[in-house]
């Protein structure tokens, strides 16, 4: 008993003395060159140095800069081949004070090439329970051959500029820099097949009627894109995902949008030419929204959307969108759109709600969906700041199994939760 005893002393200070002397990171902070696991140590690590572009807080500083990135955009739709083209003229004004030998592009549509790198991060394998459409769908089906088809990459006197793409991002090689306070204007051409977003669940793309034949398109990240160039990492010229966000310029659209003539458009910014797309009974009304602030005013209805849908025109129309100080453009087009707005009061300005949907989406659209985003205008303006933009919009996406679109359910809910109506 007394050699045993003497034993588990002996162990009981053996293990007390090495727990003095191996005491965990969070007692006692690491020295330089190890991680610092204190949950009350003093945050360097985490927060920069400050410095004239940022203060201690974040907080810009007296030489914070922003890049500017403006865009003249020809885009047509293809409608029978499912494609986008698309031509862009870009000026890149550089208000950093480094001088820029190349810039970077990002080039989101390449996730869905066959061969992405982004198609090998969800390796899940199959579900325990399928739909039988669902598996064909996803491993019987050839994959989307999807991704931007660059044609051209030229500077202002249309000569080639070296150019490297790497997955999602493209890198422009200049042959001289950018220097601070300097533009540059250079020009891209490309095209891209449009996939099915509903199939994908992408959060762009556009969505089939097997009813009549038509689509719906809600098209985002369409177009060759600057990546961000800041005082803290430089060039943001990380892959896209899919799954994940990022910053953007801020800058100048002029966006020609040609369609076929039976669709109804709308996108950023504030349309130029309503009097050469829409009929005189369409103008008329587009106009007595601008001034309408009670109750949304239809555009164009769920008769007159149902009669373009037996149509399929040949023929072509230009939409003209301007759109100033944005990050992004983005845009809707489908002969099968209803159309409503209404103008919102904002501040001392008017901003107008405006929503595009199928008539699969009636009656609750109609009833709701404009209201909702012009109580949506009311709310975010009174409680976080006033919106700077001229319109803001809430379009159809994509159906449910159940054939009620995934927008109109979350619109249900909000109604509810909120009381709003």
């Amino acid at each position: 008993m007394n050699i045993i005893h003497s034993h588990l002393i002996f162990l009981a200070t053996l293990f007390f003395t090495s727990g003095l002397s191996a005491q965990p990171d969070s007692v006692v902070a690491k020295e330089g060159g190890h991680t610092n696991r204190n949950k009350f140590k003093q945050l360097y690590q985490e927060f920069s140095t400050p410095n004239s572009y940022r203060t201690a807080s974040g907080a810009p500083g007296v030489d914070y800069y922003q890049q500017q990135v403006d865009y003249i955009m020809d885009i047509e739709l293809d409608d029978k081949n499912e494609r986008l083209y698309g031509e862009e003229k870009i000026t890149y004004t550089n208000n950093s004070p480094d001088a820029l030998s190349y810039l970077w592009v990002q080039l989101e549509q390449n996730i869905r090439k066959k061969d992405a790198i982004a198609h090998e991060k969800d390796g899940n394998g199959a579900k325990p329970l399928m739909m039988v459409e669902e598996f064909v769908s996803d491993y019987l089906k050839d994959p989307f051959d999807g991704g931007f088809n660059i044609q051209s990459v030229k500077d202002a006197n249309n000569r080639p500029l070296k150019h490297l793409i790497n997955a999602t991002m493209m890198r422009i090689d200049l042959p001289t820099p950018i220097k601070s306070g300097d533009q540059y204007t250079f020009s891209i051409k490309w095209w891209y097949n449009i996939n099915n977003h509903v199939e994908n669940r992408a959060r762009s793309g556009f969505e089939y009627f097997p009813e009549d034949g038509n689509r719906a398109y809600v098209i985002a990240q369409f177009f060759p894109r600057l990546a961000v160039y800041n005082d803290v990492e430089g060039w943001q010229n990380y892959q896209f995902w899919g799954n994940g966000e990022f910053a953007l310029n801020f800058g100048d659209y002029e966006v020609n949008l040609t369609v076929p003539a039976d669709h109804i458009v709308d996108a950023t910014g504030v349309l130029q030419n309503p009097k050469d797309v829409l009929s005189k009974q369409e103008l008329n009304r587009y106009k007595k929204a601008q001034n309408t602030f009670d109750k949304p005013v239809i555009i164009v209805n769920q008769a007159e959307a149902e009669a373009r849908e037996a149509g399929f025109s040949e023929k072509k129309k230009t939409w003209k969108f301007i759109a100033e100080n944005v990050r992004d453009f983005g845009f809707a087009s489908s002969r099968k759109f209803i159309w409503d707005m209404m103008a919102v009061k904002v501040g001392s300005r008017k901003v107008m709600a405006v929503s595009l949907y199928p008539k699969e989406g009636n009656p609750l659209w109609e009833e709701y969906s404009t209201v909702a985003v012009a109580q949506t205008l009311k709310t975010y303006s009174k409680n976080d700041f006033r919106l700077p933009l001229p319109q803001s919009h809430f379009c159809s996406r994509q159906k449910s199994r159940n054939g009620i679109s995934d927008d109109l359910l979350e619109l249900r809910q909000t109604r509810k939760r909120w009381n709003l109506f």
